[in-house]
């Protein structure tokens, strides 16, 4: 089985950022279709923060994940929600029978996954026919932001190196409309939508979020055993800062979607 290595881990920094992904936020495009007859897959749920949501519109939801850590993780997220559950289990070979879910939702899960293609047609063959299969995955190289700093564009090379290195694909959502296609899907539906971060407290957030994440996640782990110093990570954390605190500071995150028929 393909083995996957997640960049960002689950450091404090990196779940502070998905916890504040909701469905309106991160999965807009899927919602349009979603009825409260469904039985929904949600897979690398992560905290759970977009499950509880889906949970609050479907009949029932399952979050899965693939280590017992990241399990944990979302079963603290569900706490409460009745009709949601957690399995652990990975996306290249799901541990469901075929044509069990009305709906199977990924959100930026794919590019970290080693073989994306054999994840959408797992992912098809577990969906019943006439449902959907969703996912919207980031596009790092199509991430812009202003000013210009170059210590930024040092963060945007090492990412996509560190996340290159692990056998993901950080340029995920440009792909995922062939991705689909070569997994064999009936129809896809292809669109993009953006995050945007301009304004003081967002600004303020991101910008410390990733500060935090640069230096203390399994990515600064993983950076500082291939040989980069600690005053790289260092200088590049400081420029967060120094963008979070710029009034003029802005960054727009372009995210391809696909909703697929199987």
């Amino acid at each position: 089985m393909p083995k996957n290595v997640y960049t960002h881990g689950h450091h404090e920094s990196v779940l502070r950022s998905h916890r504040w992904r909701t469905a309106e936020n991160s999965a807009a495009y899927l919602l349009p279709v979603l009825t409260d007859k469904m039985v929904v897959l949600d897979v690398g749920a992560g905290p759970a923060t977009i499950t509880r949501d889906l949970a609050a519109r479907a009949a029932n939801v399952v979050a899965l994940e693939v280590t017992d850590e990241a399990v944990a993780v979302a079963r603290e997220g569900l706490a409460g929600v009745a009709n949601a559950a957690v399995t652990r289990g990975d996306v290249h070979a799901l541990p469901f029978p075929d044509d069990t879910f009305c709906v199977v939702h990924a959100h930026q899960v794919l590019q970290h996954v080693a073989d994306p293609v054999l994840a959408l047609r797992e992912m098809r063959r577990v969906c019943k026919p006439g449902g959907y299969v969703a996912a919207r995955d980031s596009d790092y190289t199509a991430f812009t932001w202003y000013p210009q700093l170059p210590e930024l564009d040092d963060w945007m090379a090492l990412y996509q190196r560190m996340a290159r290195a692990n056998g993901g694909e950080p340029d995920a959502g440009r792909r995922l409309l062939a991705w689909a296609n070569a997994a064999g899907f009936s129809a896809v539906t292809a669109t993009s939508s953006t995050w945007c971060f301009a304004d003081d407290e967002d600004r303020a957030w991101w910008g410390g979020m990733w500060a935090d994440r640069v230096r203390e996640s399994a990515m600064a782990r993983q950076a500082l055993a291939s040989g980069v110093p600690q005053q790289d990570l260092d200088r590049i954390s400081s420029a967060w800062r120094t963008w979070a605190a710029d009034g003029d500071g802005w960054l727009s995150i372009l995210h391809g979607e696909i909703l697929a028929r199987p």
